[in-house]
C-alpha cells in the first residue's frame, strides 16, 4: 500500500517537473516589460478566466510566443492589441474597450444603482403615504365609540359575546 501511495506521489511530481518553462530573450528591458503586461492584461482565451502568464494551456503557450514575436518585430502596443482584439475577440482583454456592444458592461452598474435608488425612495414614500397622521384627531362620535369598546374590555365583555 505504501509503494502505491509513494509511487502516486513521485507521479504527480514528475508531471510537475515536465511542465515546459519558457524563456525568451529579449533585446531591452522595455521589450521585456512590455511582453509581461501583455502576458498579465490578456485572458487565455480556454480558461476563461486567468491570464496568458498563468495559464498552461497550449493555446496560452502559442498566444506567449506570437506576442514575443511581435515585440522583437518592434510592433507598437496597439498593433498587437488590435492583431489579438481581431483574432479573439473583445473576450480576450481584462478591460474591455468601451464600445456599443460593451457599453451593457460599463453602463449596467450604474444603471442597477440608480434603479435601486428609485425602487427604494418608491418603497419610502410609499409607506409614508400609508402611515396615519399622528396630529389627526377622533371626532366625538369616533371617541364615544372607542371608550365604550375599552370599557367593554375592561368589563370582560367582548364585541363578540354580544347577541
Amino acid at each position: 500500500m505504501k509503494a502505491i501511495i509513494l509511487s502516486s506521489v513521485l507521479m504527480v511530481f514528475s508531471l510537475v517537473a515536465a511542465a515546459v518553462i519558457e524563456t525568451y530573450q529579449f533585446d531591452t528591458p522595455l521589450q521585456e516589460k512590455r511582453y509581461h503586461a501583455f502576458t498579465q492584461e490578456l485572458r487565455c482565451p480556454k480558461c476563461q478566466n486567468q491570464n496568458l502568464s498563468g495559464s498552461d494551456s497550449a493555446i496560452s503557450v502559442d498566444l506567449r510566443r506570437q506576442i514575443h514575436r511581435m515585440i522583437m518585430d518592434d510592433k507598437s502596443d496597439i498593433e498587437i492589441t488590435q492583431y489579438m482584439v481581431d483574432r479573439y475577440g473583445n473576450f480576450i482583454l481584462y478591460r474591455p474597450r468601451f464600445s456599443a456592444q460593451t457599453a451593457v458592461l460599463w453602463f449596467a452598474p450604474l444603471g442597477l444603482l440608480i434603479l435601486g435608488c428609485l425602487v427604494w425612495w418608491r418603497m419610502a414614500s410609499g409607506r409614508k403615504r400609508r402611515q396615519v397622521p399622528s396630529d389627526v384627531s377622533l371626532s366625538t362620535v369616533e371617541q364615544a365609540r372607542l371608550q365604550e369598546l375599552l370599557n367593554d374590555d375592561a368589563d370582560g365583555k367582548h364585541s363578540g359575546d354580544r347577541a
